[in-house]
């Protein structure tokens, strides 16, 4: 039951000439963050699958980390989450930070998938890291200031009061889990 604050990041976290990864808008709320990352990949790239909400079995390819892009945060604190591994859900408040898939999709050199990310990062910079050894992309950290995320989550507003109550979790649960422990694309290890 609420709106919002948006945060316009426009920040490419790696780049070579076989592929681009971006983050474009995050939807800021008071509890957490929607991140939505985006991928491109040039015309004369080849055969390339991000895998950008976890590993799944493709025929001929295995289940490994292999052809994934791997992705992940850091809190200023050193809290991270990677898109790698998974997350138990148990009905439980997690420790956080938690980076959650949510909706994606792509094809064709281009690729979308959102991400949840529980809690709001505390003050100082927000660290976005990336590999993606497929695409020959090493793993590249950039770095925000979290204060704009914190901004737009003030301008956040409720529209239905009510309805936050009776979510079950009301703070963080939404969408397929993916990871808060890293494994491969840890930033700042």
């Amino acid at each position: 039951g609420v709106l919002p604050g948006v945060a316009s990041l426009e920040l490419v976290i790696a780049q070579n000439d076989r592929a681009a990864v971006y983050v474009g808008r995050c939807s800021v709320y008071p509890t957490g963050f929607e991140l939505e990352l985006r991928v491109l990949a040039a015309a004369h790239a080849g055969e390339l699958d991000p895998s950008l909400n976890g590993i799944y079995h493709r025929p001929g390819r295995g289940t490994n980390y292999e052809d994934m892009l791997r992705f992940g945060l850091e809190f200023d604190d050193g809290r991270k989450a990677t898109n790698v591994g998974g997350f138990a859900h148990r009905g439980e408040e997690p420790e956080g930070p938690v980076l959650w898939g949510m909706g994606g999709g792509g094809g064709g050199g281009r690729w979308r998938q959102d991400f949840w990310v529980w809690p709001l990062p505390p003050p100082g910079p927000l660290t976005l890291a990336c590999e993606w050894p497929a695409a020959g992309i090493k793993l590249n950290r950039v770095e925000v200031d979290s204060q704009l995320l914190r901004n737009a989550s003030a301008r956040a507003r409720e529209l239905f009061p009510d309805r936050a109550s009776s979510v079950r979790g009301g703070t963080w649960s939404s969408g397929s889990p993916v990871s808060r422990k890293p494994r491969s694309a840890d930033p700042g290890d």
